[in-house]
């Protein structure tokens, strides 16, 4: 591209190459940029510094997956209308409109959740213009590798936590680069949703990370279910190993629902069978763990939290469970037997338990629980409820999840915990907040 060409799109000169990206309204994006390169079943390399521009002006593509009736009828789809491709290993970085070189910024770097088999960085529900534009913040959007994919190598054959070794080559990405972009690469936070607060947890313990993040933010991570898995590894291992290396990735995504109903069978943690395994690079032997969490605890800076009616979500995706869930003939003995009792195991019992080790360990924790939403709703204060409230967009009105929130609603209401998760971000405190639901933990 000419320079006459580029002209009048917004330049970053970073040690990766020269960056060309787009104006939009209040912000500046350059999207799709690859941070790493892979073939199938194969941990990722770093890409090579570009000789020659680098367009930055199309959405990163989604890992191919499969369709996830739940979640897809919660927002209406993960992924939008993005293209799927298994050379997925991008990012995305949203800055302030005219942001300078110098500027100096927070970071704040997004990983999507879905289970760890759905979603994609760029998906429309989770664009950040609002949270960038207002809170003088640099946010970056990652995509890894799923399902398959990404989370079920058996360390022999292939290598197993290949999503999580994307993230970390994302995050190399981002410590080496975004200074160019008016980002700080010494005040870094990670933050993630569900399997994304998981895999930021899990970030926290993992070789190679040392320096590249100051803070996490742990949303609704599935702490109840991530334990006691090998054995159900070791099946879906030899379910999966039916399909040919070289099989369409079509192929690829049609077993994965084989996989899941051979992990079925493993009681509750058979339901989000897909994730992190240890005792494989780059995390310590499951014996190792609370040992690695405190060791680290001094480094990083924690936020970590749930919201009080998670469970709902997935109570709802039932019919005769939803109707029991609609106001005003609500269930009382559904919410007491098992919203609130599985909301405590899968995600409340574990969160506290992160932070009092955190805090025990010496590191600074704010622990939070979040009950936002319309009480009529059935999905009120359940998984997801705080996403429309953090990333507020035309992608969420008439999604069941948004709690029928207007986006005005979404902007107005939602600046509060953006305001607070920002402010975590530069190093600030959390408070607790009765007009969002947001109860920080003592």
């Amino acid at each position: 591209m000419t320079e006459a060409a580029m002209h009048d799109q917004p330049i970053w000169h970073a040690p990766v190459g020269t960056v060309a990206g787009w104006h939009d309204g209040p912000v500046d994006r350059a999207t799709g940029i690859r941070y790493a390169r892979a073939a199938r079943l194969e941990a990722p390399t770093p890409v090579s510094d570009a000789s020659e521009p680098i367009q930055a002006t199309s959405w990163s593509p989604a890992c191919p997956q499969a369709p996830v009736p739940l979640l897809d009828n919660a927002v209406g789809s993960s992924i939008g209308k993005l293209p799927v491709d298994e050379d997925c290993m991008r990012l995305s970085i949203t800055v302030p409109a005219g942001t300078k070189p110098d500027a100096d910024l927070p970071v704040m770097v997004w990983i999507h959740g879905g289970s760890y088999v759905s979603g994609a960085g760029d998906a429309p529900f989770y664009d950040p213009s609002t949270l960038v534009a207002e809170q003088s913040v640099v946010v970056v959007n990652v995509t890894y590798r799923l399902g398959l994919f990404g989370y079920l190598g058996d360390g022999k054959t292939s290598p197993a936590n290949l999503g999580l070794l994307d993230q970390i080559e994302a995050l190399r990405w981002v410590h080496r680069n975004i200074a160019s972009f008016g980002g700080d690469a010494e005040n870094v936070t990670i933050f993630g949703q569900s399997a994304g607060g998981d895999a930021a947890a899990h970030l926290m313990i993992a070789q190679g990370t040392r320096g590249l993040f100051r803070r996490a933010i742990v949303q609704s991570a599935p702490f109840g279910l991530m334990k006691s898995r090998s054995k159900m590894n070791k099946v879906m291992s030899r379910t999966a190993s039916a399909v040919a290396p070289d099989a369409h990735w079509e192929e690829v995504t049609a077993t994965q629902s084989t996989v899941e109903k051979a992990a079925s069978r493993f009681g509750l943690k058979g339901q989000m069978p897909f994730g992190v395994q240890y005792g494989h690079a780059p995390l310590p032997a499951e014996k190792d763990l609370d040992a690695a969490w405190r060791k680290v605890a001094p480094q990083v800076d924690v936020l970590v939290g749930y919201t009080t009616r998670e469970v709902a979500l997935f109570a709802a995706a039932v019919p005769v469970l939803l109707k029991r869930l609609e106001k005003p003939k609500r269930d009382p003995a559904l919410e007491q037997l098992v919203v609130k009792p599985l909301t405590k195991r899968i995600y409340g019992t574990g969160a506290k338990a992160f932070a009092s080790r955190h805090a025990a360990a010496g590191g600074k924790v704010t622990g939070y629980v979040l009950s936002y939403g319309n009480e009529e709703h059935p999905l009120n204060a359940a998984h997801i409820a705080e996403l429309p409230l953090l990333f507020p967009s035309s992608a969420w009105e008439g999604a069941p999840s948004a709690l029928g929130l207007s986006l005005n609603d979404m902007h107005e209401r939602g600046r509060l915990l953006r305001t607070q998760w920002a402010d975590f971000a530069r190093g600030g405190s959390v408070n607790s907040l009765p007009e969002i639901g947001l109860r920080v933990l003592s």
